[in-house]
């Protein structure tokens, strides 16, 4: 019985000290795993995304990386090597403009300088255009990378969890 009268007191002084409860609006974010499905253009495989609340910019696993000129603009012509969710690898060619350029410290102190381009996708049912840095990923599991850049305003992560969004857009 005290335990039931303490709950009581603590949930009413709680209520009655803040509010945040009551004033509290929905985010419009979706919970989502750290390792979610996502799609890239007109590909129908799914790819296995980490969603990485460490890492500032999104990267994607790329080769063949050149920069050249369109039109007096700076352009990157590259290959996506995306893994989907069977486990088949998939080269598409792709071209885009450059939004940047960046520097990235690496794990071992050497510094990279990656090109960076905008890359449209579905997440969660939805479509989405982020800046992905263009790297060599072949060591790591994942060829996608989400960072924390698109994932404000977009997604809270639950670090125990995987796979809790829809992965294709109608």
């Amino acid at each position: 019985m005290k335990a039931l009268v303490y709950g009581l007191f603590v949930l009413i002084g709680l209520i009655g000290s803040t509010s945040v409860l009551a004033d509290s609006k929905p985010s419009g974010k979706v919970i989502a795993g750290w390792v979610e499905l996502i799609a890239f253009g007109k590909e129908p495989a799914l790819v296995k995304a980490k969603l990485d609340t460490g890492a500032k910019t999104s990267s994607i696993h790329a080769i063949n990386v050149k920069k050249f000129k369109r039109d007096g603009e700076n352009w990157v012509a590259f290959t996506l090597v995306l893994e989907d969710k069977h486990g088949k690898v998939h080269q598409i060619d792709m071209d885009a403009p450059r939004s940047r350029r960046v520097k990235i410290k690496n794990h071992d102190g050497v510094h990279d300088k990656r090109m960076v381009v905008e890359l449209p996708f579905c997440f969660d049912g939805k479509n989405h255009i982020a800046e992905f840095t263009l790297a060599d990923r072949s060591e790591y599991i994942y060829s996608v990378l989400l960072g924390r850049e698109f994932l404000e305003g977009v997604a809270v992560v639950d670090s125990g969890a995987t796979f809790l969004t829809q992965p294709q857009c109608k």
